[in-house]
This record gives C-alpha cells, sequence and structure tokens, in this order.
C-alpha cells in the first residue's frame, strides 16, 4: 500500500511509506452508486451532473453511511451502521452494504497492479479526467455513465476518475509496520476518500493518492461505492 519514491506526481507526505497490508475476503461494486440507485433508496438526487447512469454526487460521508444502510433494510440485510448524527458505530459482522476501507479501495483499485494506475502509466484508457472530459463546444466538464472506460483485471469500473469515493476511515499518516485489515484511527477530523474525479488531473487520480475532508463535507465530485462482507 502507498507508493514508491520514485513514482511521477507522488505526495511525499502521505503516500509512504510503502508498507505491507494483508487484507480478508470482502465483496467490492462493480461501479460507483449511480444516481438511479441512490434515488431509489434515498427518494432524492443531489447531482449536479444529472443523469440516471451517471455516478451519484454531492454526497457527503454521512449521505453515503445513511444510504448503506437503508439499502441493507430495502434488501434484507442486517445494517452495519449504527448512526448518531456524526459518531457512526461499523458492526463488522454485521452482513450488509458498508463503505470499503481505505486498504480494501486501493487493494481493488489495483488488482494486483503496482502501477501509478490499473492501466499502467496512464489513465486514459481507465478512467474520466480533466483532460478528456471537456466538452468541445461550452468547454465545461462533467461526469460520464458508469463503465465507459477500461475495467481493471477483476472487472471494477472508473476506480480512477469520474467521481470521488468516499472510505470508512479516519485519515491517518501511513507507518512502515505490517498491518491485517486496518480500519483507521478510532477518532479524527477527516474521513478518507480516493480515486480522483473527472475534474482533477491525472495524478490525483493515482492509486495511491489521498484525499481526506470533513464527513459532513458536501462536495460537487463527492461520489462512493459499496462493500459487503464476504459471506
Amino acid at each position: 500500500m502507498g507508493s514508491p519514491e520514485d513514482e511521477p506526481g507522488r505526495n511525499m507526505t502521505d503516500e509512504g511509506p510503502v508498507h505491507k497490508v494483508n487484507i480478508s475476503s470482502f465483496y467490492m461494486a462493480k461501479y460507483p452508486v449511480t444516481q438511479a440507485e441512490y434515488e431509489l433508496i434515498m427518494g432524492a438526487n443531489p447531482s449536479q451532473n444529472k443523469g440516471e447512469n451517471h455516478p451519484v454526487e454531492r454526497v457527503s460521508w454521512n449521505m453515503a453511511v445513511e444510504y448503506c444502510n437503508k439499502r441493507s433494510i430495502a434488501e434484507g440485510l442486517t445494517p452495519v451502521y449504527s448512526i448518531d448524527g456524526n459518531n457512526v458505530i461499523w458492526d463488522r459482522k454485521a452482513n450488509g452494504y458498508r463503505l470499503p476501507t481505505e486498504s480494501e479501495w486501493e487493494y481493488a483499485c489495483r488488482a494486483g497492479t503496482q502501477t501509478p494506475f490499473y492501466s499502467g502509466a496512464s489513465m486514459d484508457d481507465a478512467g474520466w479526467h480533466r483532460d478528456n472530459t471537456r466538452d468541445s463546444v461550452t468547454l465545461n466538464r462533467s461526469t460520464f455513465p458508469v463503465g465507459q472506460k477500461q475495467p481493471n483485471s477483476w472487472g471494477l469500473y472508473d476506480m480512477h476518475g469520474n467521481v470521488l469515493e468516499w472510505c470508512w476511515d479516519f485519515f491517518a499518516p501511513y507507518t512502515a509496520s505490517e498491518k491485517t485489515d486496518p480500519i483507521g484511527p478510532a477518532a479524527g477530523s477527516w474521513r478518507v476518500y480516493r480515486g480522483g474525479c473527472f475534474d482533477y488531473q491525472p495524478l490525483w487520480c493515482r492509486s495511491a493518492y489521498r484525499f481526506r475532508q470533513h464527513q459532513r463535507f458536501t462536495f460537487f465530485y463527492n461520489g462512493f461505492r459499496v462493500a459487503r462482507n464476504a459471506e
């Protein structure tokens, strides 16, 4: 996990040291949650760039965990989270939908690769970024429907670009020690999100690049994808 010191665009403060992480089996959604999926469960669509097959955006971390619980209930699963305002407790034994941990997200994104992107040194074939999303007429940039770019070798789409994706963890600096199924610190000021988005340059969309923001914060480009424990 993390990036080597010679990776172009590396954020030296956040992306190292490279360290070993052991990950238990889990399920990861093939696509980010779409606007149609979100509206079906939540009854509203907060997105700025409308389109039922576009990823939902302008979603805070709090909104994402609420969606996970409501979708779990709708599908007869046990909700994962106990929610009391900004205080959220994760029942790690529950079988419902949840946000991936930061380590699960990077593991799923990389799909066994060690290059800046799962597609190699360039993400042009793998994701939407600021250099391949500009409308030639209006010069505006926007999200795109999910699944239009090349998936990684595990069949996951849009891990690079399109929308930023929330993870479970509070942000914390890396350490060199080996870890098993880390979930981040018990408390903090910022939650992690990953993957970059359609309006960011490619170096911010790399597998190892890390973002952080308060869990109540609603940003135009924040979306998410869901995970579940393996049965």
